[in-house]
């Protein structure tokens, strides 16, 4: 990846966490939003056990990110009917609604107003 694709990418990052620091409502912090995301953007389901090793972190710091999405009904948990000692992350409307405005900052932040306003002044800076 070049220099310019890696600025333009953290670009739309930060202007996606400053839209989503702005909004009223869900706040989440950046281990929360992982966790949120890795179960909504993988194809499986999803386990603390296995939130844990993908995200290479405790288990305790997944229930307490798990916690804190349930208490948004970002998801929801489930015993595992094939395994009883295990939990299962479930997906809830309110999370696939959540998930649904995260995508639209990200394409707003990748191609609106707010980016092209940064791009001219970024050019005006380099250009002094």
């Amino acid at each position: 990846m070049d220099q310019e694709t890696a600025d333009r990418n953290v670009d739309i990052l930060r202007q996606t966490i400053v839209a989503l620091v702005r909004r009223e409502g869900i706040d989440l912090t950046i281990r929360q939003l992982g966790v949120f995301l890795t179960c909504y953007l993988e194809a499986e389901a999803q386990t603390v056990r296995g939130l844990a090793a993908t995200l290479h972190v405790a288990k305790p710091a997944i229930t307490r990110a798990l916690d804190r999405l349930s208490e948004f009904d970002l998801v929801r948990r489930k015993q595992d009917p094939l395994d009883r000692r295990s939990i299962l992350v479930q997906r809830t409307a309110v999370g696939m609604a959540f998930l649904r405005d995260v995508r639209k900052m990200l394409a707003e932040a990748e191609g609106g107003p707010a980016h092209t306003r940064r791009k001219t002044a970024l050019a005006t800076v380099g250009a002094n």
